[in-house]
C-alpha cells in the first residue's frame, strides 16, 4: 500500500516543500526512514508510533518505509512528524487517500498524539502557497502566523484525532481568519533619545546615520554614554514597511525567536551580542546554516559594545554584510545566503584602561603606548574603512549631567529621519535600493549632485587625507544624507565637510 502527502522545512529564510511517501508492505515489521533525514527527523519514528498508539489508531504491524524527497536534500526539524503520520494512516486504509490530496501538514507530535509548535511556520506558509496548494495544517501555537498569509486556507488542529476527524469529514475544523498586515508604528519605546543631556554631535551623528543607514563608530571614555546612545537609535528609525516586517518575522520564526502571540514583528531588530561570541554565531552556521547574529539584525541594528574586545576573526566576518548587504555560508550539506542589511553600530574606548587623552586631571591613562596598539590592531583597516561614521564620545561635564534642559525627544528626530528617506526612495526608485548608504559608484554617479566648490573642496579631503576610494564614496553618501536631511537638492560644501569630519573626528 502506497500514500503520498505534503510537508515543509526550511531551507535558508525560506520554506522547502518535501513530498512525504509511505509504502506500507509484507515483511518483518520495520519502519525506515530515507531521504537524508537528521536527527530530529530520525527521531520521529518513536514519536508518530506513541502518537498513532495513543490516538487509538493501528500501526501497521509491517514493513514500513518512508521516502522524504527530494531525496538530495538534508531535512532537519521535527515539523515532518504529522505528515509522516497522516500518510501512514492514508497508506494503512485509516483514512482516504483523496482526503489528503493537495494538502499540506507541518508540526510536531507527542507521544498522546498533540501537536506542537515548530520553528520556522511562515515560510513554510508562503512556500506551501507558492507552490499552488490549498490547505495547510499547522500547530495552534503557530496561529498567529498563519493569519498573515492570505492565498491558502490554514486550519490548526489540536491533536491528530482532530485532524483525522477533519478529513474523513466528521468533525470539520474551521480554517483561520485572515489578519491584516498592520506596520503602522504602534511600538512603545521605553528609552528615549530625551534622556540623554548633552552630546550634540553624537545625536548629530546617529541622526544622520538613521537617515542614510550608515554604520557608526562611537569612541569614548567609560561612562560617556556610548551604549545609551546606541540603545536609542532604534527610536529614531522609520517604521518598517510591509515587505521588511515580513522578511524580519520569516527570519525571528526560523530562528526560534517569534512571539508566538504577536505574529508579525513591528519593531526594528536590535541586537548586542556580548563581545565572546564566536565568528559562527555571528555569522551564522551549523552543519545546516542557520541564521547568526548579523542576519538576526537585518533591516535593524547591530551593536557591538567594547569592539576591540571581539576576536578579530569574528570582526573580520563583517567585512561581507558590511559591503553586500548579505552572508553566504557554504558547508558540505549546502550553501545559503542570509540577507544582512543592517545599521553596524560600535563603541571602543581610547585604550585598554579608557583614559587615552583625558584631560580632566583626574583620571590619567595607565596604559603603555604597546599595550594601547595592540588593543587597536584588533580592529583591522578594511573593516574601519566600511564604517561611514566615526565620532568621539567626551566625557560629560558635571554642568551638563545636571542640567534641567529639556533635550529633543526621540519622535521630533524620527520625524525629519522620515522625510530624509523618503526622498531618497523617491530619488533610488526603480534602483532596488532603500536608502543612500546602499548606493553603489554608479548611482552616486548619476544620483549625487555636487556645486563646483563642493568637488574641489573633495578633492584637496582625497588628497590630504589620503583617503581609499571605498572612504571617498562613502563620504559622498553621508554628504547626501546631510542634505538630504536639510532638504537640499545639491551637496554644499558644507554638507560635505561636515561629512569629512564625521568621518575623522575620531582621529583627533
Amino acid at each position: 500500500m502506497y500514500a503520498k502527502t505534503f510537508g515543509e522545512t526550511t531551507c535558508g529564510i525560506n520554506g522547502e516543500e518535501i513530498i512525504v511517501e509511505v509504502d506500507i508492505s509484507n515483511g518483518l515489521p520495520a519502519f525506515e526512514l530515507v531521504g537524508l533525514p537528521d536527527t530530529s527527523v530520525r527521531e520521529s519514528r518513536e514519536r508518530v508510533r506513541a502518537a498513532l498508539k495513543n490516538s487509538g489508531y493501528k500501526f501497521p504491524m509491517t514493513r514500513i518505509t518512508v521516502n522524504l524527497a527530494p531525496a538530495d536534500f538534508k531535512k532537519d526539524g521535527s515539523g515532518l512528524d504529522l505528515p509522516i503520520a497522516i500518510g501512514i494512516l492514508c497508506g494503512s486504509g485509516q483514512i482516504n487517500a483523496e482526503a489528503i490530496c493537495d494538502k499540506v501538514f507541518v508540526g510536531e507530535l507527542s507521544l498522546d498524539g498533540g501537536i506542537r509548535e515548530v520553528s520556522g511556520i511562515l515560510p513554510m506558509i508562503i512556500k506551501a502557497k507558492e507552490a499552488g496548494r490549498k490547505e495547510i495544517f499547522i500547530p495552534p501555537g503557530n496561529a498567529a502566523e498563519g493569519e498573515l498569509v492570505d492565498g491558502i486556507e490554514v486550519f490548526a488542529p489540536e491533536s491528530l484525532t482532530q485532524l483525522a476527524l477533519h478529513l474523513e469529514k466528521e468533525d470539520m475544523l474551521a480554517a483561520l481568519s485572515k489578519r491584516k498586515m498592520s506596520i503602522e508604528s504602534n511600538c512603545v519605546y521605553n528609552v528615549d533619545f530625551s534622556d540623554v543631556q548633552g552630546q550634540l554631535v553624537a545625536k548629530r551623528a546617529l541622526e544622520i546615520a538613521a537617515a542614510g543607514g550608515h554604520n557608526v563608530r562611537m569612541v569614548g571614555a567609560p561612562g560617556a554614554g556610548k551604549t545609551m546612545l546606541a540603545r536609542r537609535l532604534p527610536t529614531i528609525l522609520p517604521p518598517m514597511t510591509e515587505e521588511e516586517a515580513l522578511e524580519v518575522t520569516k527570519i525571528y520564526s526560523i530562528a526560534g525567536l517569534l512571539n508566538r502571540k504577536q505574529g508579525l514583528v513591528l519593531e526594528r531588530p536590535f541586537r548586542s551580542p556580548h563581545h565572546t561570541i564566536s565568528h559562527s554565531a555571528l555569522i551564522g552556521g551549523g552543519s545546516i546554516p542557520k541564521p547568526g547574529e548579523v542576519t538576526l539584525s537585518h533591516n535593524g541594528v547591530l551593536f557591538l559594545d567594547e569592539l576591540p574586545e571581539f576576536s578579530r576573526m569574528a570582526l573580520e566576518v563583517l567585512r561581507q554584510p558590511l559591503e553586500d548587504g548579505f552572508v553566504t555560508i557554504s558547508r558540505v550539506q549546502a550553501t545559503l545566503t542570509f540577507p544582512a542589511t543592517f545599521i553596524l553600530v560600535s563603541a571602543e574606548n581610547p585604550c585598554p584602561c579608557g583614559f587615552y587623552g583625558e584631560t580632566d586631571g583626574v583620571h590619567e591613562c595607565s596604559c603603555r603606548i604597546g599595550d594601547i596598539d595592540r588593543y587597536h590592531k584588533k580592529i583591522s583597516g578594511p573593516l574601519l574603512d566600511r564604517i561611514d561614521i566615526q565620532i568621539h564620545v567626551p566625557r560629560l561635564e558635571y554642568n551638563e549631567m545636571r542640567a534641567d534642559n529639556r533635550t529633543e525627544c526621540s519622535a521630533d528626530i524620527r520625524k525629519r529621519v522620515i522625510a530624509a528617506r523618503q526622498l531618497q526612495l523617491d530619488r533610488l526608485q526603480g534602483t532596488g535600493l532603500h536608502c543612500n548608504a546602499e548606493m553603489s559608484r554608479r548611482e552616486i554617479k548619476k544620483k549625487c549632485h555636487m556645486t563646483a566648490e563642493t568637488e574641489q573642496l573633495l578633492q584637496r579631503a582625497f588628497v590630504s587625507l589620503g583617503l581609499s576610494a571605498r572612504s571617498h564614496d562613502r563620504i559622498i553618501k553621508v554628504a547626501q544624507t546631510i542634505a538630504d536631511l536639510e532638504h537640499s537638492d545639491v551637496i554644499n560644501t558644507f554638507h560635505l565637510a561636515e561629512a569629512i569630519e564625521l568621518r575623522t573626528i575620531s582621529k583627533g
